[in-house]
């Protein structure tokens, strides 16, 4: 029989960066695996309409779905966890919904009544809310921001009401918060996690579960002494101790029966989880057989979690043969500044250690040369190279101007009065004037040559592959890149656009135009990323041979 659509709400307090996505992910991972049909969300409080015009460096990766949705890193650990596709139901945001409010008082939707908070922005996001009902037995649904936030205050008041409507016994409250170690003292305090709870309360939620975030372990009095500030049964104050690998959250937790408490709250069946295949993996990415190193070359990689998705997959694809993949983060924007002549000598000094490069998407000049450059070394030195989106569009330049000795050549992007762009702006995309939401977005076809490294990979020569772009492989190129030894080896199935090129005379050269990353998973890597790490480590072992 199918059951009411269970609703679990997660809020964050003390501070952000808790990992209210990756606990929101691990308890979704442990209801799958107890036979439940699951999905998430995530409402975020900002007021922009959707992270797609926010830079990097405020916000981290933006995650693309197959709907073309711009969305929070967070649905990334989101699909890697529970395996899913998720689309635009799936992030909501203040922006959107104050939009939809105001563009509903515009038409008179409200009938000449005053519009408020509450009840008219509540309404909206309980609406949102709903929007999943009956389409999983389990939406977890996270809250963004930090309790205390003045911009999440329409959104803790939302799931007030609505746990009141809905009712009690189908919605459960989860608090993740911290318990800071005081180094000078030796102690770990409780104290922000009180104060973090009567905040809660004192909006009308009382938290049915807290997640402590710690670095050390909590002891029996620290557990009783929250549960009684907190008015939180001590078995359901749970301990988010740190650890050296995100995939072995869902089994902390299933020690600690987070699984069996909302299902009893729920009064619905648990079972026994079998985690082998996942202990498989964390026995892999803690005690790998072999090391190896690839450089990720892009102008943001002084936030961790720009590349999110990046890093995730080369972990996806090291664990596949045992091997740690150390990440070299190579800033090309503080490196290689506008107008720095780079030379092969610099490079070597830089990039002596790798065995793998990566140049990651991304937009804007600063940086490209650098990238162009670093392009040029990984032909050179035949060192295997993975470009995605810009990394692609770097790789075409780079080959420009090698090859046909086009000292100009460049993407019209970078240089508009370039005499040569081989990169330019998709014919679609000429007239558009905002920046939001208005790029070539999420997942399109590409058909794959037979004969090519591409097909190799994929082994099937129709592939799809999510997107986020504005510029293109010019066409009017095509036929003179291929004569020079560079394969157009994915295109539209059309053939109007260029997805995917290669040097085959290269030990392992390819370059996308998509983003493969967002549909690497927990339980089965991205086979390009497969195939780089396996070149990777042949290019290691290679060199340790020639080094002995």
């Amino acid at each position: 029989m199918k059951i009411k659509t269970k609703h679990i709400f997660i809020t964050g307090g003390v501070v952000s960066s808790l990992g209210k996505g990756i606990a929101s992910a691990s308890i979704g991972f442990l209801l799958k695996k107890l036979g439940y049909e699951v999905t998430i969300q995530k409402l975020d409080p900002y007021l922009n309409v959707d992270p797609g015009t926010m830079s990097p460096f405020q916000h981290g990766e933006v995650f693309v779905t197959d709907d073309g949705a711009e969305t929070d890193l967070d649905l990334g650990h989101y699909e890697r966890f529970l395996d899913v596709s998720l689309n635009q139901k799936s992030n909501h945001t203040a922006g959107q919904v104050y939009d939809t409010v105001v563009q509903n008082e515009r038409r008179g939707v409200y009938l000449g009544k005053t519009v408020q908070v509450i009840p008219h922005i509540t309404n909206e996001i309980k609406k949102r809310i709903s929007s999943l009902d009956n389409k999983a037995d389990i939406v977890i649904t996270e809250i963004g921001g930090t309790i205390g936030d003045i911009e999440s205050l329409p959104f803790i008041e939302t799931i007030r009401q609505f746990r009141l409507t809905y009712g009690a016994q189908h919605c459960f409250f989860i608090h993740l918060t911290l318990i800071p170690y005081i180094a000078v003292a030796g102690e770990s305090k409780t104290k922000p996690t009180q104060h973090s709870v009567i905040k809660l309360r004192e909006i009308g939620i009382q938290p049915d579960m807290l997640i402590c975030r710690t670095s050390t372990r909590l002891t029996k009095e620290m557990i009783k002494k929250i549960s009684l500030f907190t008015n939180v049964y001590d078995k359901n104050v749970i301990e988010g101790r740190d650890t050296s690998c995100i995939y072995n959250i869902p089994i902390l937790y299933y020690e600690q029966g987070v699984h069996s408490i909302i299902c009893n709250y729920f009064d619905i069946p648990t079972t026994d989880i079998n985690f082998d295949r996942l202990k498989s993996y964390i026995s892999k990415f803690t005690n790998p057989s072999r090391t190896i190193t690839v450089a990720l070359c892009g102008k943001y990689v002084r936030h961790q979690d720009a590349y999110k998705s990046i890093v995730e997959s080369l972990i996806h694809a090291g664990v596949d043969f045992s091997t740690r993949v150390n990440i070299k983060s190579v800033d090309t924007d503080k490196l290689f500044p506008k107008d720095k002549v780079v030379d092969d000598e610099e490079l070597q000094v830089i990039l002596k250690d790798v065995d793998g490069i990566l140049i990651p998407g991304g937009f804007g000049v600063r940086g490209i040369e650098g990238k162009i450059e670093i392009v040029s070394y990984a032909r050179k030195h035949n060192i295997p190279f993975f470009g995605i989106c810009l990394g692609m569009q770097c790789a075409v330049i780079e080959f420009a101007r090698t090859e046909f000795g086009y000292k100009d050549a460049n993407s019209a992007e970078f240089d508009p009065e370039t005499t040569h762009p081989v990169i330019d702006l998709m014919p679609e995309q000429k007239d558009i004037e905002d920046m939001g939401g208005t790029m070539r977005l999420g997942a399109y076809p590409c058909a794959l040559k037979e004969d090519s490294l591409a097909y190799a990979i994929y082994g099937t020569d129709k592939i799809s592959e999510r997107h986020r772009h504005r510029y293109e492989f010019n066409n009017e190129y095509r036929e003179k890149f291929e004569e020079k030894g560079m394969m157009i080896s994915g295109t539209s199935p059309d053939n109007r656009l260029v997805e995917i090129v290669e040097i085959p005379d290269h030990p392992f050269f390819i370059a996308v135009q998509f983003h493969p990353e967002f549909k690497s998973r927990l339980e089965h890597s991205h086979p390009i990323f497969h195939n780089f790490v396996k070149a990777s480590m042949a290019y290691n072992a290679k060199k340790k041979t020639s080094e002995a």
